[in-house]
């Protein structure tokens, strides 16, 4: 069970700031919408072929090992993504967010596309693992961009709308991989080319936060600086409560959208608008949680217990349904939590984090939840194994959500760490 989640320190918890970069007008508003779509680009890697798995496994057939191999295209960018997103931290903070950003933007797009042209199973998942090493930049740069831009209410706003986009446009890119699908297995691999058209409007319209950093540095004085960077270390014990913390939150996350059909299926519900129809209201429900959390003037520490009892009820609720309409009643009331988990626990890393180690520390944020989502399927796998259903397993996922929330509500108040304060100004 992952340990008590220390809070951040009291410099990040009362000294107000105003954001880095303007909050209103037409560039503002740019600024953000490509900060969103570059977030979204890595759920198109996770879902935009998934309905022409079938029609790849038929023309593939005669590959030896291709029942396997196939289905692997689809996950193996997200596990890429979730071993290198640490080294694209590195890389973010000595090289730049903005030119790593726009060089990972373009990459993808080639990357992404290469199936178009490429004959070779083995070469079409190397391709697909190459997508993921330009996904682990991405995230990281559009997520370390939000914490450098943004701080306090701003920063908690825009990273529960990175959680709305990204719940919003799973279900966006599936439709629009399927109907692209139905003209051949190939075409929906076309639609990476967007990333060719964000490329160049990031590059002219987000600013430089290493330009802002320059001048800050300059202001303090050079004596100052060295005697600061002389004394600073990289916060690893205070994020490694976070990062296990977001690895078994992603398994909570990621649950009803990969086992929803399963459980529908389970209970005798074989039609796939009926299906479609119950996974498009729990992700709806995953939006309206990071709407939630948004609009909550606290800070995300103190609501993490809260919000993992909430998860844990609705699986208990799925466990416990016989019927679909309850098993969709559970569904929502776990998604509602997850929608509030995931900025909860992005907002709270970002707290932890200054300037020169946020791309580090988000790439490890970044690698715990995607690691997180690549086991959820073997987790819940062995966990029916064990139990002998489905359903089982994911009672035995919420006993566990319940056992880690009571176990945070408990050291918080062993430490005392409970803060009904509204939510810092200031968490850079």
């Amino acid at each position: 069970m992952p340990g008590s989640v220390p809070p951040p320190p009291p410099a990040a918890v009362d000294a107000p700031a105003p954001s880095a970069v303007a909050v209103s007008g037409s560039a503002h508003l740019l600024r953000v919408t490509l900060l969103m779509a570059g977030s979204c680009l890595p759920i198109l890697g996770a879902v935009l072929i998934a309905p022409v798995l079938p029609r790849m496994q038929d023309h593939f057939a005669s590959v030896p090992g291709a029942k396997a191999l196939v289905p692997l295209a689809l996950t193996v960018p997200a596990l890429a993504l979730a071993l290198l997103a640490p080294f694209a931290g590195v890389i973010v903070d000595r090289v730049g967010r903005k030119r790593l950003l726009v060089v990972a933007t373009v990459l993808y797009a080639l990357f992404g596309m290469a199936p178009l042209w490429l004959d070779s199973l083995g070469g079409i998942i190397a391709s697909r693992a190459l997508v993921g090493v330009a996904e682990a930049a991405i995230m990281t740069c559009c997520t370390t961009l939000i914490g450098d831009y943004y701080s306090g209410r701003q920063r908690v706003k825009y990273l529960a709308l990175q959680t709305m986009c990204a719940s919003a446009s799973a279900t966006v890119f599936f439709v629009v991989g399927g109907a692209a699908g139905s003209a051949g297995w190939r075409v929906p691999f076309w639609v990476y080319a967007v990333s060719l058209v964000l490329a160049p409007l990031m590059a002219t319209v987000l600013p430089d936060p290493a330009a802002r950093a320059a001048r800050e540095v300059g202001a303090a004085g050079d004596e100052a600086l060295a005697e600061s960077e002389a004394h600073r270390s990289f916060p690893w014990r205070q994020l490694a409560g976070i990062c296990a913390l977001t690895f078994f939150g992603a398994m909570v996350f990621y649950t009803v959208p990969v086992e929803m059909a399963y459980l529908l299926d389970d209970l005798g519900v074989e039609n796939p608008g009926v299906i479609g129809l119950a996974t498009a209201i729990a992700s709806a429900s995953t939006v309206g949680g990071a709407i939630t959390f948004a609009r909550l003037k606290r800070s995300p520490d103190p609501m993490l217990p809260a919000v993992l009892a909430v998860c844990a009820v609705g699986f208990g609720v799925m466990f416990l349904a016989d019927s679909t309409p309850l098993l969709v009643i559970g569904a929502v009331v776990n998604c509602v939590g997850t929608g509030m988990l995931l900025p909860a626990l992005l907002t709270s890393a970002m707290s932890r984090l200054s300037f020169e180690d946020r791309g580090r520390g988000t790439g490890l944020w970044t690698a715990a939840f995607f690691g997180g989502e690549f086991v959820c399927p073997l987790v819940l796998l062995a966990g029916e194994s064990a139990v002998g259903s489905l359903a089982g397993a994911v009672g035995l996922l919420g006993l566990a959500a319940a056992l880690v929330a009571a176990g945070l509500w408990a050291a918080r108040r062993r430490v005392g760490a409970v803060d009904p304060r509204p939510l810092p100004e200031q968490l850079a």
